[in-house]
């Protein structure tokens, strides 16, 4: 039986606006384009969803439905950050993770050992870590598979966790609207509703025959799905680039000392996420990167195939002399050599083939 986690973070473009500037928390805001330049909304909160404003709206509806919306610019690289950290995260507890988009992802922790094997467990370490190292929220599903995961994840939205355990799956369905159902969309829905479909539960009462007759081949998918059937594999990548680990600090670092601890650490924590992942490839590179206090970031690499400790403090001490400055986060990590079926696909052919223009 498969253990599957969906996790979503809550509002994120949102959230981690409102994170960079607390004085925003409370009042409605919005994350999206330029009202007078036909932009449209990305993500807002959940005080401007309480005015009817929501995602995909076009920026100056939102503005007079919720005159008093704070709507915010993009800052794409603060969102990039944040979703790479909440991958790291993932990442610590299974190689086997499906990412659909910055802010959300499946992960597969049928063969995970850590949090005693249990995937609620371990979805509760998710989500308070997020919110330890990250400064938002997430909201999680977990179930034997994608849809009912995907599902769960959204039942306590924000902030919440939901458990849907295999003797409670025909009772989640039950009154579970058909809206629910991956690819049911208004016009599909109006065809449902007129047949008296509403729920999963009024779905069960047909044969595969007669949704097949009805709505062609969705008709099996909605057959199986509302019977809590999804054997869709959660597809992670086979292959990693890189794999690296961090620490952000309360107080800044101001001692070398105390940063070798600190390599040290992390050193033993990369070693043991090398040791447990499924596909073991080569190391190219190794490299250390640095986020001083004043939120500068820089990165140094070096040509190895092992770690080593002594390698990561020359890093170190180049960084540190060569900045000077209190460090906030530490993070190693290695990059892993390309197949070089991989590195033939990315080459820009020299000639064209015979025959072409």
């Amino acid at each position: 039986m498969r253990k599957i986690i969906h996790c979503d973070a809550d509002c994120f473009f949102v959230a981690l606006e409102i994170r960079d500037d607390p004085d925003l928390r409370g009042i409605p805001v919005a994350v999206g384009g330029d009202p007078g330049r036909r932009g449209v909304v990305s993500t807002c909160n959940y005080e401007a969803r309480a005015f009817g404003v929501h995602s995909a709206m076009a920026s100056a509806q939102a503005k007079r439905l919720c005159p008093q919306l704070i709507l915010l610019p993009h800052s794409m690289e603060k969102y990039r950050e944040a979703s790479q950290q909440m991958r790291r995260i993932f990442l610590d507890y299974s190689d086997d993770i499906e990412p659909l988009s910055l802010d959300e992802a499946f992960i597969d922790v049928s063969e995970s050992h850590l949090c005693l094997g249990s995937a609620t467990l371990i979805a509760k370490e998710i989500r308070r870590r997020i919110a330890t190292e990250i400064g938002i929220t997430a909201s999680a599903g977990v179930a034997v598979n994608k849809f009912l995961a995907k599902v769960a994840s959204d039942w306590q939205k924000p902030d919440g966790l939901t458990v849907v355990e295999p003797a409670r799956i025909r009772f989640f369905l039950k009154n579970l609207p058909v809206t629910c159902i991956p690819g049911v969309g208004p016009a599909s829905a109006k065809r449902l509703h007129g047949r008296g479909i509403f729920t999963c539960h009024h779905l069960q009462a047909f044969s595969e025959a007669d949704l097949v007759g009805e709505f062609g081949q969705f008709g099996q998918r909605l057959y199986q799905l509302s019977r809590g059937d999804d054997d869709r594999p959660v597809k992670a990548r086979d292959r990693r680039k890189s794999l690296s680990v961090e620490q952000t600090f309360a107080t800044d670092i101001t001692r070398c000392d105390y940063a070798y601890s600190v390599l040290q650490q992390l050193l033993a924590k990369l070693q043991d996420r090398l040791h447990t992942m499924k596909h073991k490839q080569a190391i190219q590179k190794c490299f250390i990167k640095v986020k001083f206090n004043d939120f500068e970031r820089t990165t140094m690499e070096t040509q190895a195939t092992t770690l080593s400790l002594n390698e990561l403090q020359r890093l170190f001490d180049t960084l540190w002399q060569r900045y000077g400055k209190p460090v906030r986060l530490i993070g190693i990590g290695v990059r892993f050599v390309e197949p070089p079926a991989l590195a033939l696909e990315r080459q820009i052919p020299l000639f064209q083939d015979a025959g072409q223009q």
